[in-house]
């Protein structure tokens, strides 16, 4: 008994140590028997997350997951939910950082109630880099963290000022509020989804 108590410490730690956020996120995971089922993110913090899921594994599988607007996580089942199974997230500390900040950005969209996202899914690019031009001209590279048909999450160093009017590729945007690694763009004009991509990535 004493085993399986110590078997659960990790994931109470993590509890304790992360705030987790209440999120809607869709994605596709892997049980080590390589079977591949698609999944609902209920809640989630740096260091772990609550799923549902058809395909529920054994407390302790290795599982890897794909999700909208996080990319991939790794780690084990600590617990199985109903309809589903709770999972620690294996990561570096500069991976935690990073997806504390994405779930502040999925939690002040949701609490904030922003209209450019409710209307549109966001989706992470294929290629993040692009470069911002700001209103005096200068330029710099940023990294997109998702966008949609109507703005960006930008991952960037330097925040330009909020309101001010900015190009991202051939876009043009204005700031609207900061995250914690980065800023938010609304586009002046929702742009097509066939030529997104290409647009705000373009040189």
């Amino acid at each position: 008994m004493a085993l399986a108590n110590r078997k659960f410490l990790p994931a109470t730690e993590e509890r304790r140590r992360f705030q987790r956020v209440k999120v809607h996120l869709l994605g596709r995971y892997m049980l080590p028997d390589r079977r591949e089922f698609p999944c609902q993110v209920i809640n989630m913090s740096p260091g772990g997350l609550a799923m549902l899921a058809p395909g529920i594994g054994n407390v302790g599988d290795r599982v890897v997951a794909y999700l909208d607007h996080i990319g991939r996580v790794e780690g084990k089942i600590t617990r199985i939910i109903d309809n589903g199974f709770a999972m620690t997230i294996g990561a570096t500390p500069r991976k935690r950082d990073k997806l504390a900040a994405q779930l502040t950005w999925l939690a002040n969209r949701d609490i904030l109630n922003l209209p450019e996202d409710r209307r549109h899914d966001r989706i992470v690019p294929r290629n993040p880099i692009a470069v911002l031009t700001l209103e005096d001209g200068n330029k710099m590279t940023c990294r997109i963290i998702d966008l949609s048909l109507s703005g960006a999450a930008i991952a960037a160093e330097n925040r330009p000022p909020l309101k001010s009017l900015v190009m991202l590729g051939r876009v043009q945007g204005r700031v609207v509020r900061n995250l914690e690694d980065g800023f938010a763009l609304e586009f002046v004009h929702e742009q097509p989804i066939e030529t997104l991509e290409e647009s705000v990535t373009a040189r």
